[in-house]
């Protein structure tokens, strides 16, 4: 087994069961870093995030003092310029919440750590790790789960989709693909395979890429 922290991105389109994978992950012992959940924190009361995007959006704050997130997609989603703007506010303290959770990873040296991150390949985040491991499944499923989701409907799932790579593209681009829908077996055998491979690998994004990136940024403090 190779020494270091090996880093594996994990991303996959909306409702395709990336969630699952990364509980899979976690349920062999591998940290996993969530992006969107880092994000949710941001926009909660007292978040870090809440006074800079309600000064873009004013209109978007909840009830408790935080963002709601509902509204604030329907500011962004199908107008450019707002996501980038909202983008330039989130996508820099996401980043430096990995590096974070990174060097606590570090520490405790673990041989493995997943960022889950819905948007890698869009956000330029595939220099990052080692390996890119792709989540998908049928497109029939793909929809059924998601229009199950809260204030979800076609119109805005078609805006999703826009935002991101297509399924055919992604795959090409991944170091590996898990294929749910197929029942949890099939799942958890497909993701215990792709941790045996990560063992196998050398550690080459950690630390220094992101030593680099924290450097450019002022994160080491």
């Amino acid at each position: 087994m190779n020494p270091g922290l090996r880093l594996l991105g994990l991303t996959g389109s909306i409702a395709t069961g990336k969630s699952n994978a990364a509980d899979g992950f976690a349920a062999l012992g591998v940290p996993v870093f969530d992006a969107d959940r880092t994000v949710h924190r941001l926009l909660a009361p007292e978040g870090a995030a809440v006074a800079e995007v309600l000064r873009l959006f004013p209109d978007t704050a909840d009830a408790k003092g935080g963002i709601d997130r509902g509204r604030l997609a329907a500011r962004v989603f199908g107008n450019t310029a707002a996501l980038r703007a909202l983008e330039a506010v989130l996508h820099p303290r996401v980043r430096e919440a990995e590096y974070r959770f990174l060097e606590r990873c570090a520490r405790a040296r673990v041989p493995l750590a997943v960022l889950d991150i819905p948007l890698l390949f869009e956000t330029g985040a595939r220099e990052r790790v080692d390996r890119v491991l792709v989540v998908t499944c049928h497109p029939m499923i793909q929809e059924i789960r998601a229009l199950r989701r809260p204030g979800m409907s076609p119109e805005r799932l078609a805006r999703v989709r826009a935002e991101q790579w297509p399924e055919a593209h992604k795959r090409r681009q991944a170091d590996f693909v898990i294929t749910t829908g197929l029942g949890r077996d099939v799942t958890r055998r497909q993701i215990e395979a792709v941790y045996l491979c990560m063992l196998d690998e050398p550690a080459r994004a950690w630390p220094w890429r992101w030593r680099l990136r924290a450097a450019r940024s002022g994160w080491r403090r």
